[in-house]
């Protein structure tokens, strides 16, 4: 045990990892701790899968708790595979016990009433972004590599490109990222290194930047050895020492391979013989079966159904099958967790079934879950897959655990692949063998032993799946990426290869369900113009995505269509007519690309006609959002199914969206922060929504509207000027002093210098002098009493004609006494963040309808922030300037919280 580490962190690590009285934390978790509270951070975790890498979040949170100079953000990076990933409740753990720890809250500088910011891949807390509220206070982000990589690279996956940068800054600075089974995505972790590095060069050469931007740090997970250099963090003696850890280490594998027997497929191979497998235990048994491909599954589960049913009329024999596959929409995923649990395959399951279960799953369960099966049958994988594989049976070491591989058919392989399948076996084969004939031991600790030795190294090598090529990261990618107020960019290239490399996988695409899309009262689409305003007031939520292979929703959304357009109008309301808006693609930049209405979606009779019109559909969807109207069904416990016609849940509505939702929680935060609905003329929105589009749906004979598609948001949702500034009606002059104070604040949590806690506070003062325009008065109709930032609306977007106030306060800021008495640097870049505090100025300042200077001067001036621009993203970075631009960000709609909130408890006082 370390003797550095004090008694309150010994009590805190145990607390987090959940220990009873009697139990340790293993020593590579006391050393890690002990590291990070001295402020080290090994650069990888080379620990065996099933010994608590997960640990890693909480030992980061103590050490931070403790005040050691840690990033004050951990963002934990899993693979897009995982359905149920074991981070998410790591970090719903650690927040419960943060809100249980007085002293725990106060060494993370939580503010009181507030919980630890998390932000996770399933449950009421999925993608929440509750971590860009406050730059200042610690938080937890779980992620997949595309969504966190593509927001790290200013491309983020369902943001607008107002908000890319804020999410870059937070995620590029003062941040841990802590990227899980890194060996499955080399490209990634390169990606993150020259990130890292990036960065760090530019700290070092700007000398007066070294000490102001906190660094983003890596921490590679994996459980394979790839990294042999010296300077990471692996099991010691003391860890093969400790009672638990070897009893994991150790945990009896006994496994077998056979081939295919003439005309046997891989499906009734792994079906015969994990029913073998149950038959011949004395107890029931938790069989895990893997199978590489999902028809294989899908064969595998039909073939033991069938199985179960006869030995149950012929026997009473009893047992259960579950399938455990991707493509799962995001909101059922945490049913497929309940589900796992309740079939005891997760920790605090039972431990003991009551029958037999058999869960066939694919690569879903091998990355993320922390899976515990009694026995497992395979196909071959690669080495890296069959470690996961094998970790995820008998990971605790409670039984001895039966395990079968079952060597594929290699004529329809390639020669490649024969070869990395040979050595596969080549490794196997190596493994220790056991005194019963043709089994051998897989434990991890003989794992670990073919890892160390020297004559097994080619075999590993050639059983590896080989590092895809990937790009290097430049200079001239990395500003044009940053240029997000740029729609447009010839030399903007897409993020993908970084990444995840150059590779063959298949493309994939996005579904999503929706009630309410952008129609008119006939259901034809509405313009181009206006589904774009739609779905920027309504984005598709992560918890909405179903994933899958552009393929298969080609298949599955021609099928749907046919199936609906069959249904007799009168019969049932989930009929569609030929002119209603059936479905639609969004663009990775969030822009509507193809609009289909149910007429579209008919195959042609002429074959040469439906080929090629196939392939259009499919260029449409691949890489894209598909949005489909709720009426086409088409999913069945959060997967996709072609026979299922019923209409779905969706997010639209308003209402508890995850069944760890309940009304309590949607009035404090829901999920979904918008809804839909269809309103009649004077119809408004109430408390706690408030309204955020208004599109026109009917008519009257005298082209009066009568009806209309009114998107709301929930009151504290602020994504856009028009959300910030429709609220409890608020002076200009009271909420510059509110942010001035709320950026001071920050400013001295951060730890800048006095320098810096004065720019930032003058640029707080100065950022909505803007809206002292008439134009903008008039737009969002404000009280005459006054000048004001906050009011009730409804805005009149004509009137503002393209007016941007952020503007008109770098105009005004110029001749504030104040602003004059900041060096020139730090004008600089007080003018740049009060231009970027709504998204713009990278590097263009709209200057439309500006009517506080000439033409020609708005032009200068639009030049000088662009120019602008440029210089301090030289001298701060492309992470470090962002950085600078979220703590105003954040400022800003902190005081507009706070507006909200008095308003929120005024109209609580006066319904009471």
């Amino acid at each position: 045990m370390n003797s550095t580490l004090s008694s309150t962190d010994r009590e805190r690590l145990g607390q987090s990892l959940g220990l009873s009285d009697g139990q340790t934390p293993y020593p590579w978790q006391e050393q890690l701790l002990a590291r990070m509270r001295e402020g080290h951070i090994p650069p990888f975790l080379d620990i065996p899968t099933g010994l608590g890498k997960t640990s890693v979040m909480a030992i980061w949170l103590i050490a931070r708790a403790g005040g050691s100079p840690l990033p004050r953000r951990l963002v934990y990076v899993v693979d897009r595979r995982a359905v149920v990933d074991q981070a998410t409740q790591e970090a719903i753990q650690l927040r419960a016990m943060v809100d249980g720890n007085p002293s725990l809250r106060e060494g993370l500088g939580l503010p009181p009433g507030r919980s630890l910011p998390i932000s996770t891949l399933r449950g009421q807390h999925i993608d929440n972004r509750e971590w860009l509220e406050n730059p200042a206070i610690p938080a937890i982000i779980v992620g997949t590599v595309d969504m966190i990589g593509s927001r790290l690279l200013f491309q983020g996956y369902g943001c607008s490109r107002k908000m890319r940068p804020y999410h870059a800054g937070l995620l590029g600075a003062d941040t841990l990222f802590v990227l899980d089974e890194s060996h499955l995505v080399p490209p990634f972790e390169r990606l993150l290194a020259d990130v890292a590095h990036i960065a760090s060069s530019r700290r070092d050469a700007e000398q007066r930047t070294r000490d102001v931007v906190p660094p983003l740090r890596v921490l590679t997970l994996s459980a394979t050895g790839r990294r042999q250099d010296d300077d990471g963090f692996r099991l010691t003696e003391d860890d093969q020492a400790h009672p638990e850890l070897r009893k994991r280490l150790t945990a009896p594998k006994h496994l077998s391979i056979r081939e295919l027997r003439p005309n046997e497929d891989i499906p009734s191979a792994l079906a015969s013989e994990a029913w073998e497998v149950q038959r011949a235990a004395t107890t029931p048994r938790r069989s895990l079966i893997f199978c590489d491909r999902r028809k294989d599954a899908e064969k595998v589960k039909a073939w033991l159904d069938k199985r179960i049913r006869e030995a149950k009329r012929n026997e009473g024999y009893q047992a259960q099958t579950e399938l455990f596959v991707g493509g799962r929409r995001v909101r059922e995923r945490e049913d497929a967790a309940r589900r796992l649990a309740e079939l005891g395959f997760l920790p605090g399951g039972a431990a003991t079934p009551s029958t037999p279960v058999f869960l066939i799953a694919t690569s879903a369960a091998e990355v993320g879950v922390d899976l515990d099966a009694d026995d497992a049958v395979m196909d071959l994988v690669a080495w890296e897959r069959m470690i996961q594989r094998l970790g995820r049976v008998n990971r605790r070491g409670r039984v001895t655990a039966t395990v079968r591989v079952i060597l594929p058919d290699t004529q329809k392989r390639s020669d490649e692949e024969v070869e990395r399948q040979g050595a596969v076996v080549e490794i196997l084969r190596s493994l220790p063998p056991l005194s019963e004939s043709n089994l051998v031991d897989a434990s991890p600790a003989s794992l670990l032993s073919i890892r160390a030795d020297t004559d097994q190294q080619e075999r590993l090598r050639r059983g590896t799946t080989p590092a895809p090529l990937h790009p290097c990261l430049s200079d001239a990618v990395l500003e044009s990426w940053s240029l997000t107020s740029l729609r447009q960019h010839t030399g903007r290239p897409a993020v993908q290869p970084w990444l995840r490399g150059w590779v063959d996988d298949p493309p994939r695409t996005v579904v999503v369900w929706r009630a309410q899309l952008p129609v008119d009262a006939r259901g034809a689409p509405a313009s181009r113009t206006q589904i774009a305003r739609f779905f920027e007031a309504a984005p598709p939520h992560t918890s909405e995505f179903l994933e899958i292979e552009t393929s298969r929703a080609l298949s599955w959304l021609i099928a749907r269509t046919k199936a609906a357009k069959a249904i007799a109008p009168e019969a049932s309301s989930a009929s569609l007519r030929d002119d209603e808006l059936a479905a639609l693609t969004l663009l990775p930049d969030g822009r509507p690309g193809a609009i289909w209405c149910a007429k579209d979606l008919v195959s042609p009779a002429d074959k040469r006609e439906r080929d090629s019109w196939k392939k259009q559909l499919r260029s449409h969807l691949e890489g894209a959002t598909l949005v489909v109207d709720s009426r086409l069904g088409g999913i069945e416990s959060g997967l996709l199914s072609e026979r299922s016609s019923s209409t779905p849940r969706t997010a639209d509505d308003g209402e508890p969206w995850l069944a760890t939702e309940t009304d309590d929680t949607a009035e404090a935060a829901p999920v979904i922060r918008f809804r839909v609905r269809r309103v009649a003329t004077g119809e408004t929105s109430s408390s706690p929504w408030r309204e955020r589009l208004r599109l026109p749906l009917a008519t009257s004979e005298d082209e009066d509207t009568e009806s209309w598609i009114l998107v709301e948001k929930w009151r504290h949702d602020g994504t856009t000027e028009e959300d910030r500034s429709t609220s409890r009606p608020q002076l200009l002059d009271e909420h510059l002093t509110w942010t001035e104070n709320r950026a001071q604040a920050l400013a001295q949590r951060l730890g800048l210098s006095a320098e810096y806690q004065e720019m930032l506070a003058v640029a707080a003062r100065l950022h909505d002098e803007g809206k002292r325009a008439d134009r903008w008065q008039r737009a969002f109709n404000a009280p005459d009493d006054g000048v004001y930032a906050k009011t009730r609306g409804p805005i009149r977007l004509s009137l503002l004609d393209g007016y941007r106030h952020e503007l008109g306060s770098v105009l005004r800021a110029e001749t504030s006494e104040r602003f004059k008495t900041l060096p020139h640097s730090m004008k600089e870049l007080a003018l740049h963040i009060i231009a970027a505090h709504h998204g713009h100025a990278r590097p263009l300042l709209p200057i439309d309808s500006c009517d506080d200077a000439p033409p020609s001067a708005l032009e200068e001036l639009q030049q000088d922030v662009a120019r602008r621009f440029a210089y301090l993203q030289q001298t701060w970075g492309v992470w470090g300037l962002a950085w600078w631009e979220s703590l105003l960000r954040a400022a800003d709609q902190q005081a507009s919280r706070d507006n909200d909130a008095l308003d929120t408890s005024l109209s609580q006082g006066g319904r009471g």
